[in-house]
């Protein structure tokens, strides 16, 4: 390989060392390659490269050593013709010769050409071989039908045709795409984490897949909710499915590995999430490049806002809090050129938080993999955007606070009582769940805690889980500001006539009082006008959010609209309703997900008050801090028990206050030793490992608490089961070595 970088004298990327190399290459028979050693696209960027190399060392770039020579970037076929005739030159070869070099070069490139389709399979789907997801000897397509049917006799489905209707119709549009081990690989995930005892629940448009219902991966039933294949999944929609699932964020990582144990490092990778330079971390990376003092640089660094790093210099101009820095540095332009010029490249990579790459053995073709940093599991170093090109399947795997906190809330009450609660089986209308919505006391329930949302949730008074849903669909920005919410409540409580577009239009938008909600509605609206069918009223409905395309989306539908025998005045009309939900329409299968974890959660409140805000408060899911939470449990009838070492746990635990025969007992919550300013998780544990303690000194020698816990502990009043005042247990600890 013969490089030339416009450098004299000796060594890499000099005139004399590339003649030599082409010359040895003659002598020996060796054909050569002529190249660029290409470091960076564009002209210019080699101060740029070598900034990055020198924070990627962690060391200031040395000036007494040679510096890029700013000609290695991605030269074109002229340029590199000039570069091949001054290399021949030198190596005494005829100037003509060059062409013979860049044409051997071509030679060697197509020889080393990849076709990434053909050869490595980049752009279609490989889904996990069949034996991994329980289809050895039969297809995946069947065993994909047979565990569906299963379903329907499991579920109580079995004597519904309309069930059985709709499942065939699932499994053909899942047959026509060739996805049947798509679903059972999702299934098969969900099969391992709930085994786990993790809490697991779909969300998305997947949610409306009867098949997904059947084989266990979504909680609701989408028939009863009126939600439709066609949102997620048609014969002419050819993207690979969206299939989400919500996990115990405490227990994500372990999730991971369990896919991992289940189908093999070479078939898993996590997906790659870059971080990419900002303005204060390019003043840190180019002040240490070109050795500024540290302090100089902390300095400069914090005194920018968070902004992107090509926004320095104006924002020296325009921000008060930075004249001193302009005044002081804003002329040291090399030092500028290079921070703005460093923004958006990638600084350091991490793992994104809920992407899942799943293939077949081949998946290392196909994708550079890497350890992440701690835990060692395998990451493709594509981002989010990149595999989705590549056709690599992904799988998002979403770590919930809210999740963690129903287990740790359930996992308190088998403890404490021995009652196991199964909260994918709790009764669907219990009226103190939803008399408690209706109070608008809902401070820690999923989806419904935010100011707003209880505003609504008090004007809607929802009293089954469909209303819930629409709750969840109508607090959104679009709704709101297209104030679709207020006829709605004025409808729903008889304030207001209910109106239809058309009497054909009842049926889909009577659930919602003639106000159109979800996206499921418009594609019933567009296929009971047009009669194009629910599949391509989908793709309509997708494009509506494309300004470009409403026009034509209009036309065609008044064409086809009229052509059904609808007057001119009712066409305007629907689509009037139609154009407008762009802007505001939210996927009914969404809602529907959401409302799950939000009655979960709120069951939970009402029948569990006290392991409910244990979840809160351990895991913290929500927007309000704990004094709030804390606020509220009291307000509820909830006693707060202060921390104790004798009692408290790592975590946040119920117990018992009161209990007699014949009344109700009355649970109170300790509060957790992970609250405590500074301890560690293994200081916690070893305090709650060792209780009970007889003394202080017996809490020093066996807990071995740090000397500032012990003293906190003191201050809160967690060791005031050793007797003596706070005062008194502080001069002890003071005196204990």
């Amino acid at each position: 390989e013969s490089v030339w970088h416009g450098r004299e004298g000796t060594g890499p990327g000099s005139l004399r060392l590339a003649a030599r190399t082409v010359g040895f290459a003659a002598e020996q028979g060796v054909r050569p390659v002529l190249s660029n050693a290409v470091r960076y696209a564009d002209p210019g960027q080699g101060p740029v490269a070598d900034v990055l190399d020198a924070a990627r060392r962690l060391v200031p770039v040395d000036p007494t050593k040679e510096l890029d020579s700013g000609e290695r970037w991605l030269k074109g076929t002229d340029a590199m013709l000039q570069v091949a005739e001054r290399v021949v030159e030198a190596a005494g070869f005829r100037r003509d010769t060059a062409h013979r070099l860049v044409e051997q070069t071509g030679v060697a490139a197509a020889e080393c050409l990849v076709d990434p389709e053909d050869d490595i399979g980049i752009g279609s789907v490989h889904f996990p071989e069949p034996h991994l997801v329980g289809a050895g000897r039969r297809t995946a397509q069947r065993v994909l039908a047979s565990r569906a049917a299963a379903g329907m006799v499991l579920r109580g489905y079995d004597s519904r045709r309309d069930y059985w209707e709709r499942m065939h119709h699932e499994l053909d549009i899942i047959d026509h795409h060739g996805y049947a081990s798509y679903f059972l690989t999702v299934a098969q995930v969900v099969d391992d984490v709930r085994g786990l005892g993790i809490r697991v629940a779909a969300r998305g448009s997947g949610a409306g897949s009867l098949v997904n219902h059947l084989i266990g991966i979504a909680h609701a039933d989408p028939v009863e909710h009126g939600l439709l294949m066609e949102r997620f999944l048609s014969k002419r929609r050819h993207v690979l499915p969206d299939i989400d699932i919500d996990v115990e964020s405490a227990r994500r990582l372990e999730v991971y590995r369990a896919i991992i144990d289940r189908f093999g490092p070479e078939r898993v990778a996590t997906v790659a999430m870059p971080e990419t330079y900002r303005v204060r971390h390019a003043i840190r990376d180019v002040g240490a490049a070109l050795s500024m003092d540290p302090a100089d640089i902390d300095r400069i660094a914090k005194a920018f806002p968070h902004i992107r790093a090509r926004d320095a210099r104006s924002a020296m101009k325009e921000l008060p809090e930075l004249r001193e820095i302009a005044e002081e540095l804003g002329d040291r332009d090399r030092l500028w050129d290079l921070v703005e010029a460093l923004d958006a490249l990638p600084r350091g990579v991490a793992m994104h938080p809920c992407g899942v790459l799943l293939s077949d053995a081949s998946l290392l073709d196909r994708t550079p993999v890497m350890p992440t940093s701690g835990e060692g599991l395998p990451m493709s170093q594509f981002d989010k955007d990149d595999v989705e090109d590549l056709g690599l399947l992904k799988l998002d795997v979403l770590g919930v606070r809210m999740q963690s906190a129903m287990a740790h809330a359930v996992a308190e009450v088998e403890r404490a009582t021995g009652e196991r609660v199964d909260l994918d089986a709790v009764e669907p209308g219990d009226p103190a769940t939803y008399r408690l919505i209706q109070s608008t006391e809902t401070l820690g329930c999923f989806q419904i805690e935010s100011p707003g949302q209880r505003d609504l949730v008090g004007r809607l008074q929802p009293a089954t889980f469909h209303d819930l849903v629409v709750d969840i669909s109508l607090f959104r920005p679009g709704p709101v500001a297209a104030d679709m919410v207020r006829p709605f409540i004025e409808s729903r409580h008889g304030r207001a006539p209910v109106r239809y577009p058309h009497p054909d239009l009842a049926e889909p938008l009577k659930e919602t009082y003639g106000v159109v909600v979800f996206h499921e509605q418009v594609i019933q609206i567009v296929d009971i006008m047009t009669g194009c069918g629910r599949d391509e009223a989908d793709r309509v409905r997708r494009g509506l959010s494309d300004p470009e395309s409403q026009g034509r989306i209009r036309f065609w539908f008044a064409q086809h609209a009229a052509a059904r025998g609808y007057d001119a005045e009712t066409i305007g009309r629907t689509w009037g309703i139609v154009e407008a939900f762009g802007s505001y329409g939210f996927c009914k299968a969404h809602a529907v997900a959401f409302a799950v974890p939000t009655y979960q959660s709120a069951w939970l409140k009402a029948h569990h008050p006290a392991a409910f805000y244990a979840g809160l408060l351990t895991h913290d899911p929500g927007m309000y801090p704990k004094r709030l939470l804390l606020a509220d449990a009291r307000r509820r009838g909830v006693p707060i028990l202060p921390l104790d070492v004798n009692r408290s746990a790592v975590a946040h635990r119920i117990e018992l206050v009161s209990g007699s025969e014949g009344a109700p007992d009355r649970w109170g919550l300790r509060l957790a030793l992970s609250d405590v300013h500074g301890i560690s998780e293994a200081e916690a544990a070893r305090i709650a490992d060792g209780q009970p303690y007889t003394s202080l000194v017996d809490f020093w020698e066996r807990a071995r608490p740090s000397k500032p816990v012990a003293q906190r502990l003191a201050q809160v009043g967690a060791l005031d089961a050793f007797g003596a005042n706070r005062r008194d247990l502080q001069l002890h600890l003071a005196e204990l070595r």
